[in-house]
């Protein structure tokens, strides 16, 4: 009798075991582990990082975040993604273009989201925004240009010239300058272009730029974004109207945006984690996306300075914030 009770415990600790077993198949799990490779620390890519990490929460999706920021230098985005990699995380949420393009290179089995992208397919990430391929997909900051462009127009349509001043190095800035410039003749525009290399070369490129022009675009560019104050004094000291591609911008005393949201664009590229992690859909299976709304945003301070009337239809229903 005890033989046969013996036996029975050992048969039911056995199921027991096989089962516990079965339940740590990577399809039926339920914590996983996230790797988080962001390019720089700036406002709005912090954003995307924020509201991706509030997106899981609301989901439940339950996840060990490993968060690793490259401090602007892109050799160390490669040095993080194969960390990654070697660790074999769940999945990878990449914010900046270098961090998706190493993320990329570093593992070909690994889901990898991506965003702050302008041009996911120009940075060869994705075959197509419909149809991505491969083992990544995520969103993309393009901003709504014409729209912005018009901005100016409202506020004062002797405005003619725009001044851009971009990064060199990076791709999603040359793609918007391009776009810019492709728009600008039938919106009766003449672009006036500044290309810089270095976060230093900033102010020196405002104070020969600011003379031959009427107002100033700050595209989604992170070297531009991670000194948005000195554009918008350099701008504001010489009464030169400015426009913002997105909230980051006015926050940092440019005037208005039509804007987009990296909060809410991190929140909708969580809502892609889900449906790999939970639903387990393929990332080649999942488009990529495009910010579903904008919202007009403007500084207080800063129309108070270029003594701009509020009246202005552009304000009525706008947001209003302080720098």
């Amino acid at each position: 009798m005890k033989f046969k009770r013996f036996s029975q415990l050992l048969v039911l600790v056995l199921v027991v075991a096989l089962l516990s077993a079965c339940g740590s198949k990577d399809g039926d799990k339920s914590e996983f582990t996230i790797g988080i490779s962001q390019l720089a620390e700036q406002p709005a890519l912090d954003d995307a990082r924020l509201g991706f990490e509030e997106g899981l929460k609301e989901l439940g999706l339950d996840a060990n975040i490993v968060y690793k920021n490259a401090q602007g230098e892109v050799p160390d985005t490669l040095t993080i993604a194969q960390k990654f990699a070697k660790d074999e995380v769940d999945l990878i949420y990449t914010i900046g273009t270098s961090s998706a393009q190493s993320a990329k290179q570093a593992t070909s089995d690994i889901p990898i989201l991506f965003g702050a992208i302008t041009d996911p397919v120009e940075a060869d990430l994705v075959d197509s925004m419909e149809s991505p391929g491969g083992n990544i997909t995520g969103t993309s900051d393009e901003a709504p240009i014409d729209s912005q462009l018009q901005l100016f127009k409202d506020l004062d349509e002797n405005i003619s010239k725009i001044g851009i001043i971009y990064n060199t190095g990076e791709p999603n800035s040359e793609v918007q300058v391009n776009k810019v410039e492709e728009l600008a003749p039938d919106m009766g525009f003449e672009i006036v272009p500044r290309g810089i290399s270095d976060i230093n070369d900033i102010p020196q490129a405002m104070d020969s730029i600011i003379k031959k022009v009427d107002g100033i675009y700050t595209i989604t560019d992170n070297m531009v974004a991670s000194a948005i104050n000195i554009v918008s004094e350099k701008a504001n000291d010489n009464n030169i109207i400015t426009i913002g591609a997105e909230d980051a911008h006015v926050s940092g005393g440019i005037l208005v945006s039509d804007s987009i949201s990296y909060f809410e664009l991190g929140k909708q590229t969580a809502n892609m984690a889900k449906k790999i992690l939970i639903d387990g859909k393929s990332p080649a299976d999942i488009p990529a996306e495009k910010s579903r709304n904008t919202k007009i945003i403007f500084n207080e301070d800063t129309l108070k300075a270029l003594e701009i009337s509020e009246d202005n239809n552009i304000f009525k229903e706008a947001e209003k914030i302080n720098k």
